[in-house]
């Protein structure tokens, strides 16, 4: 079993070759495609695009909604005014989330899985529990690029306890949109936070707290992987992906776990469960 808490807190991020067989990556792949199949009608298709944060503006409730759906996101370039697809359905979508690990039984299964249970157990987590999971496309030609950015942002607690598991199920290269990480940036606190708008009379629901701060693109490192890695990520360190210029997707499967216990989940993080529901536990479950 791998032995990941030292490279952890010194680079920000572990590669587990082989975290998944072949026959598990196949299995998340096809119950993608079943969930395709049941791609809502065009006038619910949302758009969702982490460089734009104004494209987003009319369909913002739909995803502040996802936190316990099964929810659809399409690329910018995908859709046409009145949300007609422009290209075929299995290359328009940008994203799928961000219940799939509580709703959907195979995504479930290999959230909860022991691997995974094993490496929180590791990095000393007593009460983890998975706040949000995508299965990620970067399609072809329109998968478009991941800005710079921490997961601690958008799912803060206090004291910050985040990390995420993102699982290559299909060979991410340096032309289709493999992740770049700023090694040891995580030892740099959180840098900025994308919160609900206190400010009850604007139309952005959803704000940045500051400007997006300046990374240099030399400081990076490129993390290219073969179908079926884990990459597990520090909650601050800065991490981004280009977009998919090659003539092949880029799937991936993620989900971020916190820690539950001596934490506190921030109050105006973007994704919030409604009162009656609670985080999905992974040592309970």
């Amino acid at each position: 079993m791998w032995n990941i808490k030292q490279q952890l807190a010194q680079d920000g991020y572990v590669v587990l070759e082989d975290f998944l067989s072949e026959t598990e990556v196949n299995e998340l792949k096809a119950e993608c495609d079943n969930l395709i199949k049941n791609m809502p009608e065009e006038s619910k298709r949302a758009v969702f695009s982490s460089a734009d944060s104004n494209i987003l503006q009319d369909k913002d409730k739909y995803f502040l909604d996802s936190a316990d759906k099964i929810s659809y996101f399409y690329e910018a370039d995908a859709l046409g005014p009145n949300g007609e697809l422009k290209v075929k359905p299995e290359l328009s979508l940008n994203k799928i989330g961000h219940a799939l690990h509580e709703l959907n039984p195979v995504f479930r299964k290999i959230t909860l899985d022991e691997r995974v249970k094993e490496c929180c157990f590791q990095l000393g987590f007593e009460d983890p529990v998975v706040v949000q999971s995508m299965y990620i496309f970067k399609n072809p030609g329109l998968g478009s690029e991941v800005i710079a950015h921490q997961d601690a942002s958008y799912l803060h607690t206090e004291p910050v306890k985040v990390i995420g598991f993102w699982i290559a199920l299909e060979d991410a290269t340096l032309e289709n949109g493999c992740l770049w990480f700023s090694k040891g940036s995580h030892k740099s606190g959180v840098h900025r936070r994308y919160i609900r708008n206190p400010d009850k009379n604007s139309n952005d629901l959803l704000i940045y707290t500051s400007p997006p701060p300046y990374y240099q693109k030399s400081g990076f490192t490129a993390v290219p992987v073969k179908k079926g890695t884990c990459v597990v990520i520090h909650g601050q360190v800065v991490h981004y992906s280009e977009s998919n210029k090659s003539q092949k997707s880029r799937h991936a499967y993620t989900f971020h776990i916190i820690e539950q216990k001596n934490t506190k989940y921030s109050e105006d993080n973007w994704l919030q469960l409604p009162q009656d529901k609670q985080f999905l536990s992974l040592y309970k479950n």
